[in-house]
C-alpha cells in the first residue's frame, strides 16, 4: 500500500504541471493560485469539521507561523511556479522543481544555523550545474522571458525550503490536516491579493473558460494535488519514514516529463534529460545527514 501511494502521488504531483499549464491561460498566475488552494482547503475541510467536532484540534495554535507556512508553502510558491509556467514548459518546471532538497539544505545553513558537509556543498554545486545544463551553459539566456521563468522556479524552492525548516521548528506539533488545512487557506488569501493588485478579473474570465478541459484540471489540481496529495505524503510519513516519503522528489519530475510530453506534446530534450541527472545526482548528495550548531539535529530535505 506503501508503494502504491508513492506511486500514486509522484503521478498526481507530475501531472499537476500540466494543469497549471492548462489554468493559467484561462484565469491567470494568480486565478490559478486562488482556484487551487481553495479548491484543496475545500476538500480537507470536511476532515477538519470532523476533527473540530471531536474537539481533537487545541484551541491554542500558532496562528503566525501557520500564517507563514500558508504563505512560503502555498501562496507564493505556487504563485511563482504559475509565472515560470508562462515562459517555460511544465517539463523545465518539473526539473527545477527537484531542486528543493537542495534549496532546502541552502535556506538551512543561511538561515536557520544548519551545518552543511563537504558531499552536501557538493551536491548543491551539482543541483546549479544541473539548471546550467538546461540552459545548454548560456547564461546569456538569463534575461527578460528565460530569467523570469528559471528564477522564478527557483525562488518558488527556496519558499518550499525556507517553509519545511520553519514547520519543523514551529509547528511540528501541528495535526497534519490542521496544518495543510489552515495553509490552503492562507494560501487562497495570497491568490486573491495577487488577483486584485493585478487587476485581473479571474470570475468573470473564469465563468467564460469553464469548460471540460478547465473542470478537470481545477479538480486535478485542487482536489488531488493540493488535497489528497498531502494526504497521501504524510500518509508515508506516519506509516514508514519522513526518508520515504521524501523519494516522491525523484518520481515526480519524471512523471511530469511523461504527462507532459503525452499531454502537451513538450518534447524531452538531451539537455532536459542531463539536467535532469545532474540534479537527481546533487538531490543525493544534498539529502545526507548534517547538524545543527548543537550537533545534535538532523536536517531532512523535503518539497
Amino acid at each position: 500500500m506503501l508503494y502504491v501511494a508513492l506511486i500514486g502521488l509522484s503521478l498526481i504531483w507530475g501531472l499537476s504541471f500540466v494543469f497549471i499549464e492548462n489554468l493559467i491561460g484561462d484565469v491567470g498566475v494568480w486565478g490559478t493560485v486562488f482556484l487551487r488552494c481553495l479548491t484543496g482547503a475545500v476538500t480537507l475541510t470536511p476532515l477538519l469539521l470532523m476533527r473540530m467536532i471531536r474537539k481533537k484540534v487545541p484551541r491554542s495554535l500558532p496562528w503566525k507561523s501557520l500564517i507563514i507556512i500558508g504563505i512560503f508553502n502555498a501562496g507564493l510558491p505556487w504563485g511563482l511556479i504559475a509565472l515560470s509556467q508562462t515562459t517555460i514548459t511544465s517539463n523545465t518546471a518539473a526539473v527545477l522543481n527537484a531542486l528543493t532538497p537542495i534549496l532546502t539544505g541552502v535556506i538551512g545553513f543561511i538561515i536557520f544555523s544548519i551545518i552543511l558537509n563537504k558531499r552536501q556543498w557538493g551536491g548543491i554545486v551539482l543541483g546549479f550545474i544541473g539548471i546550467m545544463i538546461l540552459m545548454n551553459f548560456n547564461v546569456t539566456q538569463l534575461h527578460a522571458s528565460n530569467f523570469v521563468g528559471v528564477g522564478t522556479m527557483v525562488l518558488a524552492t527556496t519558499c518550499y525550503g525556507f517553509a519545511s525548516h520553519f514547520t519543523r521548528r514551529y509547528a511540528k506539533d501541528v495535526n497534519v490536516i490542521v496544518l495543510t488545512s489552515f495553509s490552503l487557506y492562507v494560501g487562497a488569501c495570497v491568490g486573491i491579493v495577487g488577483v486584485i493588485l493585478t487587476n485581473y478579473n479571474v470570475f468573470a474570465v473564469m465563468l467564460n473558460a469553464v469548460d471540460i478541459t478547465f473542470v478537470v484540471s481545477l479538480i486535478g489540481l485542487g482536489c488531488f494535488g493540493s488535497g489528497i496529495a498531502h494526504l497521501l505524503y504524510y500518509y508515508m510519513i506516519n506509516n514508514r519514514s519522513a526518508a520515504f516519503a521524501s523519494t516522491v522528489t525523484y518520481l515526480v519530475p519524471l512523471t511530469a516529463l511523461l504527462w507532459g510530453n503525452i499531454l502537451l506534446g513538450e518534447p524531452i530534450t538531451k539537455n532536459l534529460v542531463m539536467g535532469l541527472l545532474t540534479i537527481f545526482l546533487g538531490v543525493f548528495l544534498a539529502n545526507q545527514k548534517t547538524k545543527t550548531n548543537t550537533g545534535k539535529e538532523l536536517a531532512k530535505s523535503g518539497a
